[in-house]
């Protein structure tokens, strides 16, 4: 079942088509590997890392200091959640087929960082990757300001287990020119598997061995 926002966004694309594209959106660029070999060993089945990273112009950019983020947040982060999600499960294939996930926002040198925080933490942005993945838990993330060039490092999770180690990869690449000084990079990334080879053992083999909760895994007292 689709969340009302995603049908309500794709309603407005199908009435606005000509004219639904950020005015904002550069441009998408996508980034696919697939690992054959890890450790000397064959990786059965290979691992499948994909990265969508959709540059816009930052829109508060050259505004001052601005209080209220939510305009642009409501009007930009659910058109890029549906538009990047949409890529990178075209490029998987299927929700189903990817396993981990995560977000990343990299802000211009001349941009806040919370400005690369506002479109990507807000649920009108993860919601639509959470949806098409059929995920339960929470994305992991990076929000950073860098030059264009600067490496998109998307730090990934399994999709239902955030404790499941086998499935903390990081899918990296950079975008020769971008971003700008006034632009922003969103990005999404996937895997579909875990880590070949993955003997670390997890979260929860540790907290039994320590005699620690999960909910409270340093014991720190009330």
């Amino acid at each position: 079942m689709r969340s009302a926002l995603a049908l309500k966004v794709d309603f407005y694309i199908l009435l606005n088509w000509r004219t639904a594209v950020l005015p904002e959106l550069r441009k998408v660029v996508t980034f696919d590997e697939d690992i054959y070999v890890e450790g000397g060993r064959a990786s059965n089945p290979p691992l499948r890392m994909i990265g969508v990273a959709a540059i816009v112009k930052n829109p508060w950019f050259d505004r001052g200091f601005v209080e209220d983020l939510s305009p642009e947040i409501k009007r930009m982060a659910p058109y890029l959640g549906k538009l990047i999600t949409d890529k990178l499960i075209s490029l998987a294939g299927s929700g189903d087929a990817i396993e981990a996930y995560g977000k990343a926002c990299i802000a211009g040198t001349s941009c806040e960082v919370e400005h690369a925080s506002a479109l990507i933490h807000t649920l009108q942005f993860g919601n639509f990757y959470r949806e098409a993945v059929g995920a339960k838990s929470y994305l992991g993330f990076t929000n950073t300001r860098g030059p264009a060039n600067t490496q998109i490092q998307i730090p990934l999770m399994d999709k239902h287990d955030t404790g499941r180690r086998s499935h903390y990869l990081t899918v990296q690449f950079s975008v020769y020119d971008a971003p700008a000084v006034d632009e922003l990079v969103v990005a999404l990334g996937a895997a579909t598997r875990g880590r070949p080879h993955h003997r670390i053992g997890d979260r929860y083999s540790d907290l039994a061995a320590m005699g620690r909760d999960v909910e409270n895994p340093a014991g720190v007292k009330d």
